[in-house]
Order: structure tokens, then C-alpha cells, then sequence
């Protein structure tokens, strides 16, 4: 066969292998696009609640067996689903790949869906990471224009003063913190040390489950580095008291009525009574009629020598799906009040969220610790097994996508997406 009839037929089999593998990009684009209907689905009528999954990327993570990185993606699009629905539109139509409509999901401003869901006909991910770029930042509200006609008032500037707020609801509270760029550079500092120090831990994690998406624990965020500076500093301030104990908590409980409420404070629900008196340093006072009748173990936490042979034994949150490996509480698996004692055969490592969901009834831990039966809010057994299965039902139906061309990008040419500003109001 001559040189010319050798590429003509190497030219038709990469015709016939790209046919191939645009029919099947747009199948799996498509079946994309479901999931993410599905898990925004769940999140707005909150079923994510019931299965024991402590973020819409953990249940993906979990149920699907998917990468973190991947489940994080699908769940910015289910989150952002109606505002972006041209874009998602095209992902479900197998039009745009995940990755595209997840950039934009991930870091594109509101009103935006439009413009962008044009530009991902023919960008590239990394082309559309650089058009996110290009566009305008958000000016913050204390810069936004003030009406003209108005007379100003300066007020003399005492300099930026640090301040602390803090909100709260039923399932959250949030800190505000606004320093001065001095203290600012210490705390970034600080919390980058903390954070870095996470990263390092989650490595050795990641190579010790060998990157399995249902056991990889989450790379560590900075409201993990937080938490782990304000530890730290508990636990140095700790050290320098009388015995080296922790601030105490101190709770007053009836024993007629089973009923606790915090020294000088509110009541406490049975869940949260429980929760304080599982691993926690709590002074317990018990009561009769108003009348005290004495003080509980002055503390529930597990000694080193105990927390060493637990850890070793169940290495992660016994949770399945979870695998979170840092901050894990030691749960009483017959509670300490209905008389479980504080041993290996009656404890079990849980991360705090699903410590939390066991005591309020959102699942249902129950041991002894070598016969582990761990339930949902419907008293189904929970599996670390995705739900994935030889599929029943044909591909979906749409049109072969052939992705972006991948031409050089004239970004000289390129109009950045600006956000309209908002009509005056006469």
C-alpha cells in the first residue's frame, strides 16, 4: 500500500474513533448534568440531611465514588444551578463538559450566565479560567456611588480599629473579623502556619488510603487552620493552669427528670446533654427536687493510652463514607449517663459533625465497638460502597459533542463580562 493510502485509511479510523468518542462525550456530559439536577434537588428539599453526608460534595463523594475534587465540582454547579441555567442547559444537552460549566460555577459573578454559557461553546477550561480573570472584581459596598446632590458630611477618621461580630442561627454561627493590616499580616501568618501544618497531615492521610474517593479525607480548609490556632492556644493556656485542665464545662442535671441545663445558663436538650457528657471535660452536678445531691467524674475525655489504642484500631471516623481523620471525638457507645464505661470495647472514633447527627437522631450508632452497626435517619444499614452498578437503562439520547476547538485565544479581541449597575431609583 502506498505512503498515501496508508494515511488516507489512518485518517478515516481517527474519523470513525472521533465520531466515537464525541457520541460518548456528550452521553457522559449528559449524564453529568443529571447528577447535578439530582443533588440540587436534594439540597433544596434537604434530604441530604437524612443520609448522614456532612456537605452536598460528601454525599457525591461518597454515593458515587468520585474524587473530592470532582464531587467539590458537582456540587458548585447544583449549588449555583438557577443562576447559571443556559449554561447548565448545556450540560445537561451534553453541549459543555462539567469542568467548563464548574468553572463558571466556581468563580463566575451573578447575572453572568449568559455571556459565559456563549463563551464555553468554543473555550477551553483553561480559557475560560482566563476570561474569570480578566473580569472586573466586585467593588465592596463601602465604595458603591452615593447620590450626587447630596451634601457631604466628613467625619474625622480614627483609623482602622479592630472588631469582632458575630451572628448566629439554627445550624451555624459566623465571625466577622476586620483587623488592621498590621495585626491582619499576623493572623494570615498564623493561620497559614496552622494550615500548612493540616496539609501536611492530609498527605500522609491521602498516601496512606491511596486516593480511594470514599476513604480520601478533605483537603484541609482554612476554617480547619482556625480552629486548629484557637486549639492551639486552648491547649498552651491549658498547660500554665493548676492540674492542666481545660476550661470546664459545668452542668446541673435533674436525676428525676433527666432534665440538664448548663451552670447559669439555659437548658440543655437530651442531645446536647448526652453530647457533653461523651468525650467531653464536663462537671456534672446531680440534682433532686432543687435540692444537689452531689458531683459526677469531673471528666469524660479518654487518657492518652486509651485515645492511642482507639485511634489505632479504628484509624478513621467510623461513620461510613466518611474517612475523616483529624479531630475525632471518642463516642460512648451505651452513654456515660445510662451507665457505658469510658473503655475500648464501648468507644468508637467520630468526627464532630457525625457526633453531633448521632446524639440529634440523624443517625444511629450502636456497638458494642467489634459488632458496629451504623443506621440513617430511616434505620437503613450505612455502606462506605458507592452506589454505582452495571447500568439498566440506555445512554441518554443527545447530540455528539465534539468540545471546544482549542484555537488560540485573541484575548486583545475579548469582551470581559461587566455586571450592569443596578437602576437609580428617582
Amino acid at each position: 500500500m502506498s505512503s498515501t493510502g496508508v494515511v488516507a485509511s489512518q485518517s478515516e479510523r481517527i474519523d470513525v474513533l472521533f465520531e466515537e468518542l464525541a457520541e460518548l462525550t456528550g452521553q457522559r456530559n449528559a449524564i453529568d448534568g443529571r447528577i447535578v439536577e439530582i443533588v440540587a434537588e436534594m439540597e433544596r428539599d434537604g434530604l441530604r440531611g437524612v443520609t448522614g453526608a456532612r456537605s452536598a460534595a460528601h454525599l457525591v463523594a461518597w454515593k458515587t465514588g468520585v474524587s473530592p475534587s470532582r464531587a467539590e465540582t458537582l456540587a458548585a454547579v447544583a449549588d449555583r444551578a438557577e443562576e447559571f441555567p443556559q449554561c447548565v442547559a448545556g450540560l445537561r444537552e451534553g453541549r459543555l463538559s462539567l469542568d467548563q460549566v464548574g468553572v463558571i460555577a466556581q468563580r463566575a459573578a451573578d447575572g453572568s450566565d449568559e455571556h459565559y454559557a456563549a463563551l464555553a461553546a468554543t473555550a477551553t477550561v483553561a480559557q475560560l479560567r482566563t476570561a474569570l480573570k480578566l473580569a472586573p472584581k466586585p467593588r465592596p459596598e463601602a465604595e458603591a456611588e452615593t447620590d450626587p446632590d447630596a451634601d457631604p458630611q466628613p467625619e474625622p477618621d480614627p483609623g482602622p480599629q479592630p472588631s469582632v461580630t458575630r451572628t448566629s442561627d439554627e445550624q451555624y454561627t459566623s465571625w466577622y473579623i476586620r483587623l488592621p493590616h498590621v495585626e491582619a499580616a499576623v493572623f494570615d501568618a498564623a493561620l497559614q502556619s496552622h494550615r500548612d501544618a493540616l496539609i501536611a497531615d492530609w498527605k500522609r492521610d491521602a498516601e496512606k488510603f491511596g486516593g480511594a474517593g470514599d476513604q480520601r479525607p478533605r483537603l484541609p480548609s482554612l476554617a480547619d487552620a482556625f480552629l486548629r490556632l484557637v486549639y492551639a492556644g486552648w491547649d498552651a493556656e491549658a498547660a500554665e493552669r493548676p492540674h492542666g485542665q481545660r476550661t470546664t464545662v459545668v452542668v446541673h442535671v435533674d436525676v428525676t427528670d433527666r432534665v440538664g441545663s448548663l451552670h447559669l445558663g439555659p437548658l440543655l436538650s437530651d442531645a446536647d446533654r448526652q453530647y457533653l457528657a461523651c468525650d467531653a471535660t464536663c462537671e456534672v452536678w446531680f440534682q433532686r427536687d432543687g435540692r444537689t445531691l452531689g458531683a459526677g467524674r469531673s471528666t469524660r475525655t479518654v487518657n492518652r493510652r486509651l485515645r492511642r489504642a482507639l485511634e489505632y484500631r479504628d484509624r478513621t471516623c467510623v461513620v461510613p463514607g466518611c474517612g475523616a481523620t483529624r479531630g475525632l471525638h471518642a463516642h460512648h457507645l451505651k452513654h456515660w449517663e445510662d451507665g457505658g464505661l469510658t473503655e475500648l470495647a464501648n468507644l468508637a472514633l467520630v468526627c464532630p459533625y457525625h457526633h453531633r447527627a448521632h446524639h440529634r437522631g440523624l443517625i444511629t450508632i450502636r456497638g458494642p465497638a467489634d459488632q458496629l452497626v451504623v443506621t440513617d435517619h430511616a434505620g437503613r444499614p450505612m455502606t462506605s460502597a458507592s452506589l454505582a452498578r452495571p447500568p439498566t437503562q440506555p445512554p441518554p439520547d443527545v447530540a455528539p459533542c465534539s468540545g471546544p476547538t482549542g484555537e488560540r485565544a485573541q484575548w486583545w479581541w475579548y469582551e470581559p463580562f461587566r455586571p450592569q449597575p443596578p437602576p437609580s431609583v428617582n
